[in-house]
Parts: C-alpha cells; structure tokens; sequence
C-alpha cells in the first residue's frame, strides 16, 4: 500500500498468464485504430485545399465525391476513436498487470490525455464533414466561405490541439514503459522524439496526422512479439473483457 507521497500501487496480479490476453487485446485495437485514423485521412485529403477557389469548393460538395467525406464524418472517425478508447484501456490493463505497481501519476495522465483526445478527435471529424453531411441529407447549398472554415476549423481542433493530447499519451507511455524496462529502449527514447514532435509542431499540415497511428502500429507491433512468449492461459481476462 502507498504511504506519503509514493505514486505506485501494489498489482497482486502480476505474472499472471493474463498479460498475454491484455497485449493481444491491446495490439489489435492499435491497429484497428490506427487503420481507420489513416483511412479517413486519406479520404479527407480530397476535400479542397483552403486556398482553393471558390468554385472548386462548390463543385466538390456538388459532386458524388461528397459522399466519402459523408463516409468518413458518419462511421470510420467515430469507430477509429471508439477503437482508440478500447485501445487506451486495454493498454492501460496490460501495463497494469505487467508491473507489479501502478505509476498513479502517470496512468492517470495517461487516462486524461486518451479522453481529452478522443473528445477532440470527434469534434475535428464534425467539423470537418458537417457540410458534406448537411448536403447530401438536407440539400443545403454549398456556401463556399463555410466550405472552406469548416474542414480548416477540423484540421485545427486535431492538428494542433489533439496532437498535444496524443503527445502527453506518449509521454506517459514512454515514462511508464523506461522505468520499468517493459518495452525496448529504443522505442521508448523514439517515443520521447515522437512525443515531443507532436507537443511542439504548430502546422495545419495533414501528414502530421501520420506519425500517432505509425507509432501505435509500432507499439503494437511490439505487442504482439512480447505475447507470444507469455502464457496462453488467461481465463479470468476472458472473464473481465468478455473475450
């Protein structure tokens, strides 16, 4: 138990065959986040640039192209932030049972950033589709001034505000992952250059979005290789997360 200002919580679980289950769960929730993060950013790039004319605007959101943006806005940004909260918290189980001890300060950080991310990921992707959406289902004419705000408006709420979350996740990962030499130190000290990077890039640039979901894939990449020599039994995880 943790007197005065200790930061860590004693695990009774640790070395449990579980920790296998919890880095499959947590790898293939990376993936599947990360997957769809760079799917709907791909599909994104075709919406006009901000410096693209007025008619440009008016003849993309008058076209059928519209419509993968409607795609993109209506179901592959809510599903990769709802895989990325699974992906938060089954990380969060892994680490927890790999320990021993629970970084409180850390975890906790760890846990706000995720949500505080999530939150700014859903509202970008609304800003960033909600013309498309009010054209196809409304017949809203296209204003070509909100046609340029809004995806910018998008760009900005995940570009310059959601990556500094993402960072903080970084950082904590990486924190906790050194101190007790869970992951290779390489990829911890990259994940410090990551998290920096994304803490201190100030650019609407769109291929900023890429560096999260490689490290993710990395990251679960790296999962994956550890679980293969762990356990395969794991009936109480099966219990918890319903696997």
């Amino acid at each position: 138990m943790a007197t005065g200002d200790d930061t860590t919580v004693r695990n009774p679980d640790v070395g449990m065959p579980a920790t296998r289950r919890a880095a499959i769960l947590t790898a293939r929730h990376g993936v599947i986040q990360a997957v769809l993060l760079l799917v709907s950013f791909w599909l994104l790039t075709r919406i006009p640039g901000a410096k693209a004319p007025d008619a440009d605007f008016i003849a993309f959101y008058e076209s059928d192209k519209r419509r993968l943006v409607v795609l993109v806005g209506l179901y592959l940004m809510p599903f990769a932030a709802i895989a990325f909260l699974w992906f938060a918290v089954a990380l969060r189980m892994w680490l927890s049972r790999s320990l021993g001890s629970e970084d409180a300060l850390l975890s906790n950080v760890q846990l706000v950033s995720a949500i505080i991310f999530i939150a700014l990921f859903l509202a970008g992707a609304a800003a960033s589709t909600v013309l498309a959406v009010s054209v196809e289902f409304s017949d809203y004419p296209v204003d070509p001034g909100a046609a340029r705000q809004f995806p910018q408006f998008g760009s900005a709420l995940l570009l310059v505000f959601g990556m500094r979350m993402a960072a903080m996740f970084v950082f904590t990962t990486s924190g906790i992952a050194r101190r007790h030499g869970l992951l290779p130190p390489w990829f911890i000290w990259t994940g410090y250059l990551v998290g920096l990077f994304l803490l201190l890039s100030a650019t609407l640039n769109r291929l900023l979005v890429l560096v999260f979901p490689v490290w993710i894939l990395v990251l679960s990449v790296i999962l994956l290789l550890k679980a293969r020599h762990l356990p395969r039994e794991d009936k109480e995880l099966e219990t918890q997360v319903g696997v």
